[in-house]
Formats: C-alpha cells, sequence, structure tokens
C-alpha cells in the first residue's frame, strides 16, 4: 500500500510541505488547502497529521466517491462527490480535509511532491503491502489487521 510516511525527530515544523502541497494542488499557498497538516503544541512538539490510506471514510461515502486504487491510495472522484462530508466527519484521525473555498473535500494521495521538496528528508513514501502488521505512523502505532 502506497502511504505518506513521516519521521519525526526529522521535522523541524518548517511548513514547506504544506506550501508545496497546496501550490500544486490550488495554486496558492495556503496551509488550509492542503493535504499535510503540521501541528505545533504549546510545548513545541510537532505531528503530522495526513491520511494513513486506512479506507474509513471510503466505506461511508453512499455515492461511492471514494476509490482504493491497486497502490492502496484512497482516491475522491471530484466528479462524483456531492460534498457531503460525511468522509469527513467519519476520519478516524481527521486526515480527511475540507475548506469553504473547494468545493469538495481532499486527502493526501501519495504523491510525493512534499517528499521531494522536504528540507530535512522527514517525509517519504512507504510501499509497504503488508496489511496484518502494525506499522508506525507519525510516532503512533496503528494496526491494519
Amino acid at each position: 500500500m502506497k502511504k505518506l510516511v513521516a519521521d519525526l525527530s526529522k521535522c523541524t515544523g518548517c511548513k514547506i510541505c504544506e506550501n508545496t502541497c497546496s501550490m500544486a494542488f490550488y495554486k496558492e499557498k495556503n496551509n488550509f488547502k492542503s493535504a499535510i497538516r503540521i501541528i505545533s503544541d504549546e510545548n513545541g512538539s510537532i505531528s503530522i497529521a495526513v491520511c494513513d490510506q486506512c479506507g474509513a471514510c471510503k466505506q461511508m461515502c453512499q455515492i461511492i466517491a471514494l476509490k482504493t486504487a491497486k497502490n492502496g491510495v484512497v482516491l475522491l472522484d471530484k466528479k462524483t462527490c456531492v460534498g457531503c462530508l460525511v468522509c469527513v466527519g467519519e476520519c478516524l484521525r481527521n486526515y480527511m480535509f475540507y475548506n469553504d473555498e473547494t468545493p469538495t473535500p481532499f486527502k493526501c494521495i501519495a504523491c510525493g511532491l512534499c517528499v521531494k521538496e522536504c528540507p530535512t528528508g522527514a517525509l517519504r513514501i512507504s510501499e509497504d503491502n503488508n496489511y496484518d502488521t502494525i506499522i508506525e505512523i507519525f510516532g503512533e502505532e496503528f494496526s491494519h489487521a
């Protein structure tokens, strides 16, 4: 399964990945139009919010606007989507995003553009095809068993 993963020990919180994503898909530097979000808490700890392709959003889409590609990436068909935002509400980790200026929600499609632009090498694309293992994403363990 193809997905974006991060090494939090390398992330400086520079938000270049956010700018790269919003520029690529919305032609503007706007972190609210980015499918990856860098979050800093009051203690300076950084976390990264980005889709891990779990598919929970897909299961709730009644019009079947979300589909899984052969590489495991969950994709949104913007022509089919009616903008009901059920997928946003059903995302287990709040990695499906919506902006009032966009007609449909959006999420990471593991395109890898942010990986190329990350100055510290904190991001990479994983091609892990083993769903039955516990994997570490952004410092947390998730089981896909």
